[in-house]
């Protein structure tokens, strides 16, 4: 996971570390955060934390983009789309959270999948949050192990 900013909030960082253990015995979770820009210039903003973030990804990389106008798909859609990932000769999932400007042309351009979890517009430390959370859903239903009811 790639995300713009430092998770401020300690309850959030608490989920965010309950939810990285959690994940960490079925997928390898490695997290990169990036520097925010100066709000100042909205578009400036976006640009710099974009190429921020792709400095990050890698040629090979498979980029899901955080975006509210995105694919919205349930938590077992999501499963399924994971676990199809190597099949497809995906090795490495890259799942980006951008900063409070939304992302740059590149960095949209760059996504394989817009990915949403709702219309609604969340704070980005919540939906780099709720992310590791669907992911770890992902791989309990994955597996048919009890989490998900």
């Amino acid at each position: 996971m790639i995300a713009v900013g430092k998770v401020r909030e300690r309850y959030v960082a608490e989920a965010l570390a309950d939810f990285r253990a959690r994940l960490r015995p079925y997928h390898r979770f490695e997290e990169v955060e990036v520097r925010g820009a100066d709000g100042s210039d909205a578009e400036r903003a976006m640009r710099t934390e974009g190429e921020a973030i792709l400095r990050h990804v890698e040629p090979g990389d498979h980029v899901w983009l955080l975006e509210r106008t995105g694919e919205q798909m349930s938590s077992e859609e999501l499963a399924r789309r994971i676990e199809r990932l190597p099949h497809d000769g995906i090795a490495r999932l890259t799942v980006v959270v951008a900063g409070t400007y939304g992302a740059s042309p590149e960095l949209l351009a760059r996504a394989d999948l817009r990915w949403s979890l709702s219309r609604l517009t969340l704070l980005h430390e919540w939906a780099r949050m709720l992310a590791v959370e669907q992911l770890y859903r992902a791989a309990k239903i994955a597996r048919d192990e009890p989490y998900h009811h």
